[in-house]
């Protein structure tokens, strides 16, 4: 089958559960301009449960940095993956004990009380703030902190920006909703021009007021000269939608022919598939 996808715009790719959206979207499209796509999805954002908010976003060096010259310290010190980790739970923040015939017990370390760092990197502080301090800052809190660094303060706009200001920057993204995992990996490229982001239910978790918040990122996405395709089943995202490409005209072996092409308004109008009807209630 051929179909246009129209750049800078929103386009939702619609149609029941099995009718071949991601298989036209995630396996063709995005393979046959793979150079200009960027998918974001809700897998997790990193293997390691060690990773945080910042450490993903690479504004941690900048954190450390940022210590270590106020302090003229080694800025490994400001890391609990380096010299500054507690030395009784080795930066984890746990101590995790073998059980033969039975389950691993799992407590927090009594030492750091769960912050991870050495008390040698605990003795160092800028305005008045440890590194942990500011670590479980909300993103929000830190705003203000980092005002005289543009490369901390770009990156914390950028989660501003895509409703995450009350994370703190010390949050392990293992604790991370899924809803939460696509709007890291949106303020990752938020500042991006020229791309095609590619969106496969963002919504699924959210909260309407969430879903709300994540269509107004993807239409400045779409300001910014980007072009935004969501694979998508809420009728809230496909009502706001600048065009719906709507695979079907059922799932499994009765998918994978485009059934509708056109605006919200047009569908409601015209079309006779089953996401038309359901988005004409």
């Amino acid at each position: 089958m051929d179909v246009d996808i129209p750049l800078g715009i929103m386009t939702v790719v619609t149609g029941v559960a099995g009718s071949g959206k991601s298989s036209l979207i995630r396996e063709v499209f995005a393979k046959q301009y793979e150079d200009q796509v960027v998918l974001i999805d809700q897998s997790a954002v990193t293997a390691t449960g060690r990773s945080t908010v910042c450490t993903f976003l690479g504004f941690f060096d900048e954190i450390r940095n940022v210590f270590a010259t106020e302090n003229n310290a080694d800025r490994s010190l400001f890391t609990f993956n380096s010299k500054g980790a507690c030395p009784h739970c080795k930066g984890r923040g746990v101590i995790t004990t073998e059980l033969v015939f039975m389950e691993p017990v799992t407590t927090v370390c009594e030492h750091c009380n769960g912050t991870r760092y050495s008390d040698e990197a605990l003795r160092y502080t800028v305005n008045g703030k440890t590194i942990v301090d500011v670590l479980n800052m909300s993103v929000e809190e830190a705003v203000p902190f980092f005002a005289d660094n543009k490369k901390i303060s770009s990156m914390l706009s950028a989660l501003m920006e895509v409703g995450l200001s009350y994370i703190s920057l010390g949050q392990p993204l293992s604790t991370f909703s899924g809803g939460e995992r696509q709007r890291v990996k949106l303020a990752q490229n938020i500042k991006k021009k020229g791309n095609i982001y590619i969106l496969d239910e963002p919504t699924t978790g959210l909260h309407i007021a969430d879903i709300e918040k994540v269509v107004n990122i993807l239409e400045s996405f779409v300001d910014r000269g980007n072009t935004v395709i969501v694979i998508e089943h809420n009728t809230d995202v496909m009502k706001l939608a600048d065009y719906i490409i709507d695979i079907g005209p059922d799932g499994g072996t009765k998918g994978g022919e485009v059934v509708f092409t056109g605006t919200p308004r047009e569908m409601i109008e015209n079309g006779k598939t089953i996401t038309a009807r359901y988005l004409r209630k």
